[in-house]
């Protein structure tokens, strides 16, 4: 058999997608890659999508005077002096794009404007926080990212 330039051609191009197949075949098979989800109810939480919309236009207002602090105790959220304390029901989301096994959610519970997520429970790193809260059947929602 002849080995001509068009021989040489097909085994170059069959050489590049067995090469190709071997890295794709590593990628989806190797242990060490994290295969998270950003959430697991991702198609449910789609479909209200639309009152996370609604409820950050509420929040507008408030975003600006929303402030995280770091201080040694832990991130102190402080949130606006003119929103109503007693009623407000809620929870303050912490999601770690890094490692699911770290997100956690406290409920705010308010008896003036700070809440104070404590040190031991933050690692430092990027965090994405929701604060979402209801009052008087009106919701509110503000997102913040943070490198703690």
């Amino acid at each position: 058999m002849k080995f001509t330039w068009g021989t040489g051609i097909v085994l170059a191009f069959a050489a590049f997608i067995v090469f190709i197949l071997y890295f794709v075949y590593l990628a989806s098979t190797d242990n060490q890659a994290n295969h998270d989800l950003v959430s697991r109810e991702y198609y449910k939480e789609e479909l209200a999508y639309q009152k996370e919309i609604d409820a950050e236009q509420n929040a507008l207002a408030y975003a600006k005077a929303t402030a995280l602090i770091k201080t040694k105790e832990g991130l102190q959220i402080t949130l606006p002096e003119n929103i109503d304390f007693k009623g407000i029901q809620g929870k303050v989301s912490l999601y770690r794009p890094s490692n699911q096994h770290l997100d956690f959610d406290l409920p705010v519970s308010l008896s003036n404007k700070h809440l104070l997520i404590p040190d031991k429970q933050l690692l430092d790193g990027r965090w994405d926080i929701r604060i979402s809260w209801s009052v008087k059947d009106r919701d509110y929602l503000i997102k913040k990212s943070i490198t703690y």
